[in-house]
């Protein structure tokens, strides 16, 4: 019997050493990826990254002289104009390059927390009508207590598999996925259509429910890891959440009948108290200071067709999806 075979699919924009770093333990995985499909954005005048360019602790490029596992993965790169990069789309081109059994998207910063991810991903489809696989994320070394909340609040340690009969009990976590590190079943990927597009936000939990209503399981395979987070400012939750919003009020089918609010209002009390029992007051009123910001983005965003597009230009993280509104 044939081993299964998976392809990676990775956006990147403006790849430092820390990507070289991900691609070495990609490739170190004991289940070798058949491919590395690079999707890299360009600004204007920009190069595209080259192969060789892709450089180890050791000082090799790729492919040098590495072990047989790493020698039997290829690694392409595509290139993708700023202007026309968008979260479905850019995904959906490089899944639409790949033949494999399975494919992994991933995005740059998301580094592989040993060598068993990609084999512990294939093994949450061994379930029974298993869509889509997706890890767990771990806070980076040194990250602050609130980074370390929200990973483990979003990505416990325990696993699940997230079906239609658990809409009452997860609510809109029913249909949780992160693009940061999922893998999907290529076939059914392509017969659901692949990710929306254009889509300026969560094509992953699209697709999740997608999947969920066309029968099927989503599988958070919580010994999966990979070490991902970020200390966002108010801002910047303020402009991500905006962009939340929007993608929420543009697919309704997929939102309006469980509302994330809830969810969210959850994690921000939890999250409060816990900072109080440990006496982390300052921590606390900054928490909920991000957290007016949160909200006050994602109602803005929910509300987007109101308002004028200078607005939503000052709101998004996302400027070059705006290009074409006319509001």
């Amino acid at each position: 019997m044939e081993r299964e075979t998976v392809d990676v699919i990775i956006p990147v924009y403006r790849p430092g050493k820390d990507f070289s770093d991900m691609i070495e333990k990609l490739l170190g995985q004991t289940v070798p990826p058949a491919h590395i499909l690079i999707m890299q954005t360009l600004e204007e005048g920009e190069g595209l990254l080259a192969v060789s360019q892709i450089r180890f602790d050791d000082g090799q490029a790729f492919p040098g002289n590495r072990d047989k596992g790493m020698e039997e993965t290829q690694i392409q790169v595509f290139p993708v104009r700023k202007a026309e990069f968008d979260h479905g789309a850019t995904r959906d081109r490089g899944a639409k390059q790949s033949r494999a059994d399975y494919i992994l998207f991933m995005t740059q910063d998301a580094m592989p927390a040993d060598e068993r991810l990609i084999e512990n991903l294939l093994r949450g489809f061994s379930g029974e009508k298993i869509g889509i696989a997706y890890g767990r994320q771990l806070a980076r070394e040194g990250a602050d207590i609130l980074e370390k909340m929200a990973r483990l609040h979003n990505y416990p340690p325990e696993g699940r598999i997230q079906t239609r009969a658990d809409v009452e009990r997860l609510g809109i976590k029913t249909y949780f996925c992160s693009d940061v590190c999922a893998m999907y079943d290529r076939k059914l990927y392509e017969r659901l259509g692949g990710f929306v597009h254009p889509t300026i936000f969560n094509e992953d939990m699209i697709m999740a429910f997608r999947v969920i209503q066309a029968g099927y399981g989503v599988c958070y395979a919580a010994d999966a890891k990979v070490v991902h987070s970020h200390s966002y400012t108010c801002m910047q939750q303020f402009h991500r959440n905006f962009d939340l919003g929007v993608s929420q009020t543009q697919y309704r089918e997929v939102f309006e009948q469980i509302s994330s609010e809830k969810e969210g209002a959850g994690f921000a009390k939890n999250t409060l108290i816990a900072l109080c029992k440990r006496m982390r007051f300052l921590k606390a009123f900054y928490f909920a200071l991000n957290c007016a910001f949160r909200l006050a983005g994602y109602k803005l965003g929910r509300n987007y067709p109101r308002l004028s597009k200078k607005m939503i230009l000052r709101c998004t993280m996302s400027p070059g999806y705006w290009r074409d509104y006319r509001g």
